[in-house]
């Protein structure tokens, strides 16, 4: 049996860019993703503090130490430029490994630059 468990997290991003022209994704800062262990390719789901809604799609990997979260497609009607979102990844694990693993969670300033390296819960 497999579980869908956290992976890792980045926890109060802002929206830098919404690019409705883009074929689709999340384009996210590399040095972020590296510090939580975001693939490009990788599904994630992204969560909007200011309008609530949810979405899933997968992560681009941006300039390193530029703060980019934009959100691109048909995302980008979802969000604005300034909201706050919490960009989650899952992994599917096996019972031994989800007993063992520890998400690696990014906290990160208003211009989404990491506040601490990540701490895994």
């Amino acid at each position: 049996m497999h579980f869908e468990m956290l992976y890792a997290k980045i926890h109060r991003a802002r929206v830098s860019d919404a690019n409705i022209n883009y074929i689709g994704s999340i384009t996210i800062d590399r040095a972020l993703c590296e510090a939580v262990g975001l693939l490009e390719g990788m599904k994630v789901d992204v969560v909007n503090v200011n309008n609530g809604t949810r979405l899933s799609t997968y992560v681009l990997l941006g300039e390193s130490g530029s703060g980019v979260v934009c959100l691109n497609g048909a995302a980008a009607r979802l969000a604005c430029v300034g909201d706050v979102v919490i960009i989650i990844a899952y992994a599917s694990m096996t019972l031994e490994e989800a007993k063992v693993h520890t998400p690696r969670v990014a906290f990160v300033d208003e211009n989404n630059r990491l506040l601490q390296q990540p701490k895994e819960q």
